[in-house]
């Protein structure tokens, strides 16, 4: 039992990463950024730095799958498990919205929208949350990316991931003009390049990193806010570089990559007393993704800001004051909304679980979640 227990400091990883997702969601629907064509202000500095710190969450999402999951085995049943969780979220708040009567992509002004209906049931293959459609993929191709990683010399590997670094994050990370095959990290290919990254890490280790991981962190996020800085005064006096204006704040910036693994490194050398707290904290990790399964679902996630802003600051003042009560706001209360909504999905799936072992395709899942570890 203690050998398959989540570490507690990587879960604890995994809630800040969440938090950090939920952070940038509010800084984008508040208009917190800086923006080529709009004058500076406190709050938009600040929420551009914030920003900067943040930018890393979700390739830590993915860095955490690939360092534990290249030692790991491949089970169906987990990816059935997390599909059947997108589901209830993508399903489930629809039916809500629709029986209080509020406007939703399938349903307004008394009419269907197939378009809208399909997104709820087909949520990976009509990307209703672009990152679960990824990460969902990334899941099932994991058994051919470990075997791999595993069957490859490391100078190969080295090789193999060089040259997928150079492609998608080198080039791209000094290039003045947008390329047709960037998604700015948005995508699969990209979450391949992490996942393998960090497949590399887990199997050979770095003592740079497990000695400079907090600082490479912090001088990583602070020169990608700098660059951006900069690159807003030269966009002032020339248009040329409005594309590139945002590319620091893209996930496949090598800065952003670099601040990614030296996050991990600096939360993998933090050492967390086993005890009651240890065991909240790896509760909350793995109930975590539902904050980003309620706050980002297609029809809540334009509207969540607009109300609960208008509750904390019913007259829309402006000003630093204002911008942090606010975050903290709408943080405290998605972060609880999802953590509890969660925990009663996982209670539910508990029974549903215990019910499903009974039946034929229960254990034919059973069978092969055995099968992935032989």
């Amino acid at each position: 039992m203690e050998k398959n227990r989540r570490m507690t400091n990587i879960e604890l990883l995994r809630i800040l990463a969440m938090i950090m997702v939920v952070v940038m969601h509010f800084l984008y629907y508040s208009g917190s950024l800086m923006e080529v064509g709009s004058s500076l202000s406190s709050v938009r500095i600040i929420g551009t730095l914030i920003e900067a710190f943040c930018l890393v969450a979700v390739n830590t999402y993915v860095f955490i799958s690939g360092y534990f999951g290249v030692k790991s085995c491949f089970k169906p049943g987990r990816a059935v498990a997390l599909l059947c969780q997108i589901w209830f979220y993508s399903i489930l708040i629809f039916l809500v919205l629709l029986a209080l009567g509020m406007p939703t992509l399938g349903y307004a002004d008394g009419r269907l929208n197939i378009y809208g209906l399909v997104s709820y049931f087909f949520p990976i293959e009509t990307e209703h949350y672009w990152f679960a459609t990824a990460y969902f993929m990334l899941y099932l191709l994991t058994p051919v990316l470990g075997t791999a990683v595993k069957n490859m010399s490391k100078r190969r590997l080295e090789i193999t991931l060089g040259g997928l670094l150079i492609l998608f994050s080198f080039i791209k990370s000094i290039s003045p003009i947008e390329f047709v095959v960037d998604k700015y990290g948005y995508d699969f290919a990209w979450f391949i390049c992490v996942y393998l990254a960090a497949a590399y890490f887990s199997l050979y280790g770095s003592k740079f990193f497990e000695k400079k991981g907090w600082m490479v962190y912090a001088l990583s996020a602070t020169a990608s806010f700098l660059i951006q800085l900069l690159l807003w005064v030269v966009c002032q006096k020339s248009s040329s570089f409005a594309y590139y204006f945002t590319v620091p704040f893209h996930y496949n910036f090598i800065l952003c990559f670099t601040g990614t693994i030296g996050l991990f490194y600096g939360f993998l050398q933090i050492k967390i007393k086993e005890g009651r707290m240890a065991q909240i904290i790896r509760k909350l990790g793995t109930l975590s993704f539902g904050i980003y399964l309620l706050h980002e679902h297609i029809d809540l996630r334009r509207i969540w800001y607009e109300f609960l802003g208008r509750i904390v600051n019913p007259g829309r003042n402006q000003g630093l004051l204002y911008f942090f009560a606010e975050l903290f706001f709408c943080l405290f209360i998605l972060f609880g909304a999802g953590i509890f909504i969660d925990f009663m999905r996982s209670m539910l799936f508990a029974v549903a679980a215990n019910v499903l072992r009974k039946t034929p395709i229960g254990q034919k899942l059973k069978k092969l979640d055995e099968e992935g570890r032989t």
